[in-house]
């Protein structure tokens, strides 16, 4: 659980015990930095990074019952981040060029290809892996995570039976982010118009920045209207997502996500401990 100041993360000890950790942000994320519009989509592409790695040493040295050292972890995340933009966004513009050259297809389908391979890659990757118990259980924490926000958001009690009936679903959510980043990348690399092979693969990573700032400054958008008629219609697509990404969670993890909530809550009022 993330605020402005602190984060904190709970995970559930092999002794069935909550072990929480409290940290303060960087000092980053104060002043005027986090305010600038685009410049904050970056930055928050940033703290997703970084704070995520953080918590995958903490649990991993929960389970273990000792430290784990973040290099191994961040060796894995950058794997994982190189893999996937050759997956994401390097194979659609390959399948979109090939389109073009080997069909005779014109621009505007080779572009159209290119985004339907991207979102078929995401849509499919996020389904297939919710199909292992590990992931679903991952995907159970998430929707214990969004329920408890609701829950705070609606000025309800924060125990799980009361938690339990608000939705698994949440407009401020990185899955939302991901869909959106996919949406725009589709919009923004069709006003590029025709490329020779390398331009065009050197065009999607270097424009992953924008793509980025683009899709955090449209989720920020449409969270600000999510009570309105317009807001709800744009928001759509992002929550259904949300339904691969997210499971209904049990009692004892909900419990989870409420210490790391209560300890976040504790850190903003300058109670911050590991």
């Amino acid at each position: 659980m993330r605020g402005t100041e602190v984060c904190a993360t709970a995970v559930r000890a092999p002794d069935g015990s909550i072990v929480v950790e409290t940290r303060p942000l960087s000092g980053l994320y104060r002043g005027r930095t986090p305010r600038i519009p685009f410049v904050r989509g970056l930055l928050a592409l940033v703290d997703a990074l970084v704070l995520g790695m953080r918590a995958l040493a903490f649990s991993a040295g929960v389970q273990a019952g000792e430290a784990v050292g973040q290099g191994p972890i961040a060796l894995s995340m950058a794997a994982s981040l190189v893999a996937g933009v050759g997956i994401f966004f390097l194979l659609p513009a390959g399948a979109g060029y090939l389109a073009t050259r080997t069909l005779g297809w014109s621009d505007l389908a080779s572009n159209a290809i290119e985004g339907l391979v991207r979102l078929a890659l995401l849509v499919g990757y996020v389904g297939a892996i919710g199909l292992w118990p590990e992931v679903r259980r991952v995907y159970a924490y998430h929707g214990a995570e969004h329920k408890t926000i609701h829950a705070f958001e609606a000025g309800a009690q924060l125990d799980p039976s009361t938690i339990a009936a608000f939705p698994r679903e949440h407009p401020r959510c990185g899955t939302a982010f991901l869909l959106t980043v996919v949406v725009i990348s589709i919009l923004l690399f069709a006003l590029l118009g025709p490329m020779p092979l390398l331009p065009r693969l050197a065009s999607r990573v270097l424009l992953i920045p924008v793509v980025a700032s683009l899709a955090y400054e449209y989720i920020r958008l449409t969270a600000r209207w999510s009570g309105s008629f317009w807001g709800r219609v744009l928001a759509a697509p992002n929550l259904a997502m949300q339904r691969l990404t997210t499971r209904e969670p049990t009692a004892d993890m909900v419990e989870v996500a409420v210490s790391a909530f209560d300890a976040m809550r504790r850190g903003e009022a300058g109670e911050v401990s590991r």
